[in-house]
């Protein structure tokens, strides 16, 4: 299979036809191999327009929800972000293309150690991975990080996580209750003061208070 050009068709069929327009963004989708983050048997279907299920029976989101997604973060080059839930790690990947740093939580550590791997295969060096309770105030102590990726439904953002954005920062997640869930982008004002975006409706994998659905699609990024 030609993961080169599958690569170039994913971004011009699926995703740019999303709504997916940043040029840093796209970029990124288009150096990144995909295909490192699935298992063997689901190569072919790495850049297919569905979620695939992962070796926990957790899913890997379609990409473009990802893409569409990381875009309503804004990401700079500056930026440390905060991921809740590693899943494959393709979405921290992503994400480690457009900012100085990320920090991913899962709470499944072989499912982390497998995203560890395809990081360090595809060569990116700047994630730091962390097997815990994302939504834990312990886990993130007084760091305060520019961008938090959420990624899967949940019935609401929790403080823990609202704190540890700083000023000006953005939060992105899929907000409500099947079958009609939205992604939204919640920014920190200086105020402390939080302003709400939607980008789009959506019905994804729920997470909730930190524990990953075990119904028959839970999440991953």
């Amino acid at each position: 299979m030609d993961f080169q050009q599958a690569r170039y068709n994913m971004v011009e069929q699926q995703i740019r036809p999303w709504d997916v327009l940043d040029f840093d963004l796209l970029d990124a989708l288009q150096d990144i191999p995909r295909e490192e983050f699935v298992s063997a048997e689901q190569k072919a279907y790495a850049y297919a327009d569905m979620h695939l299920r992962l070796p926990n029976n957790s899913l890997m989101l379609e990409p473009k929800i990802v893409a569409r997604l990381i875009q309503g973060l804004r990401l700079q080059k500056t930026d440390n972000v905060l991921e809740i839930g590693t899943g494959a790690g393709y979405a921290a990947a992503v994400m480690a293309k457009l900012a100085h740093s990320v920090t991913t939580v899962d709470l499944d550590a072989a499912q982390l150690a497998r995203a560890e791997d395809a990081l360090r295969r595809v060569g990116i060096d700047n994630v730091t991975f962390k097997a815990q309770d994302g939504f834990a105030a312990e886990t993130h102590g007084d760091e305060k990080y520019q961008a938090i990726y959420i990624g899967a439904a949940v019935s609401q953002i929790p403080d823990e996580l609202r704190h540890c954005l700083a000023a000006g920062g953005r939060l992105v997640a899929v907000m409500g209750e099947a079958p009609v869930k939205r992604a939204v982008v919640l920014t920190r004002g200086a105020d402390d003061c939080f302003s709400q975006e939607v980008l789009f409706d959506t019905d994804i994998p729920a997470l909730i208070q930190g524990e990953r659905s075990l119904g028959r699609e839970a999440f991953v990024f």
